[in-house]
């Protein structure tokens, strides 16, 4: 099962290819709110990983961090299963983060398509393993999206 996102982003297909592909691009919008992620290493190819840490830096993540014996940083992996610049992105996420649960994949996929007034963004997510991981990776991505969006309307 999945799910779909969808969002209008105001600015054409590259720039927004830009900021889902380059180290500095993801750097600015990737993480949820409350979170910071760093590159480690991107290898934009078909079978090349994004390797990224993302850390929990503002009072209410870290707390809930803590409440759930998480660690504050997390170093994830994801695999680029399809590249088709600049329209089409998917990866495979190592789903390894969650207590007391083995680890597995999860498939996301992107298409960017040009539409008046920007790039429509459609965004499928695999389901995670529950309900209610599905959820928060729903609105994790959902509020990426948000920062996406907020970073393209401030350039």
């Amino acid at each position: 099962m999945s799910d779909t996102i969808e969002r209008i982003i105001a600015a054409p297909r590259e720039r927004v290819w830009e900021l889902w592909t380059t180290g500095p691009g993801i750097e600015k919008w990737w993480a949820p709110d409350g979170f910071r992620t760093d590159v480690d290493t991107l290898d934009l190819t078909p079978g090349g990983d994004l390797v990224y840490t993302m850390t929990a830096v503002a009072p209410e993540q870290v707390a809930f961090m803590e409440q759930y014996g998480m660690p504050l940083s997390n170093v994830s992996r994801k695999t680029f299963t399809e590249i088709d610049e600049p329209g089409r992105l998917a990866y495979r996420s190592i789903v390894d983060f969650v207590p007391d649960h083995e680890p597995y994949e999860q498939l996301t996929e992107i298409v960017l398509e040009e539409v008046d007034g920007g790039t429509r963004v459609v965004m499928t997510v695999e389901a995670m393993h529950d309900e209610v991981w599905t959820q928060r990776l729903l609105e994790g991505r959902a509020n990426e999206l948000d920062n996406l969006a907020k970073i393209v309307s401030a350039e």
